[in-house]
């Protein structure tokens, strides 16, 4: 494919991963990682995210309440906290550090290894920072369900569920992931680009061209 060239291979990885880094900011600070609906009051839904918890009621709206203690919170929001913070960092390094490295780009110029590294760089940590989305948000997902099913828990409790914000969480992880990829493939495709060209002249070329030579001669 002629318009699938190196430069838009690195352009897409960037927007890729620019695009999950958004997302994964976002799913950071969102109260929605899990949601509560009592059946004995239904006007009234509780939310909870990273950072606070929220009610919503139909008279009053939405309040949300900072957690007074961070370790009185349980242990997957205290390693969720510390890793999508790592994701976030990551992930805005991963686009400072391929940034140099693309196409166009006059930093660095007339320096293709030292450009490939810096791909290289950002691919690598882009995976970091999808793989810290993705490991915090399954992780919730894990003791919600465990939650959700521990029969010790009486039936007419509520019980916590999946919010929006765990599924935005795993498209933001995912794409962080395909943006790294993409950043190999760009990779991948210079180091094509690059390659020295064939030689029709070359001395095995000549000697084989010069031994048909004498066998069509005889």
């Amino acid at each position: 494919m002629g318009f699938l060239t190196t430069k838009i291979m690195q352009r897409t990885a960037v927007f890729v991963t620019f695009g999950g880094l958004v997302t994964s900011l976002i799913t950071t600070f969102l109260p929605l990682w899990k949601t509560m609906n009592s059946d004995l009051n239904e006007m009234e839904n509780w939310f909870s995210g990273l950072w606070h918890t929220c009610l919503y009621t139909e008279e009053v709206g939405i309040q949300c309440k900072a957690y007074e203690s961070i370790l009185g919170l349980p242990m997957d929001l205290q390693i969720s906290r510390v890793l999508m913070s790592v994701s976030i960092g990551t992930g805005g390094l991963a686009l400072l550090a391929a940034f140099p490295g693309l196409e166009g780009v006059e930093t660095c110029s007339g320096k293709p290894g030292l450009k490939r590294r810096f791909l290289i760089v950002g691919g690598v940590l882009s995976w970091v920072s999808g793989l810290t989305t993705l490991a915090p948000v399954s992780f919730v997902a894990y003791t919600t369900v465990v939650d959700f099913w521990d029969e010790g828990f009486p039936d007419v409790m509520p019980r916590w569920e999946y919010g929006e914000a765990m599924f935005s969480g795993w498209f933001g992880g995912l794409a962080l992931v395909v943006g790294g990829t993409l950043f190999f493939i760009a990779v991948c495709m210079g180091d094509f680009d690059q390659r020295p060209p064939s030689v029709p002249n070359s001395p095995q070329v000549t000697h084989r061209t010069k031994h048909y030579m004498k066998t069509e001669v005889l």
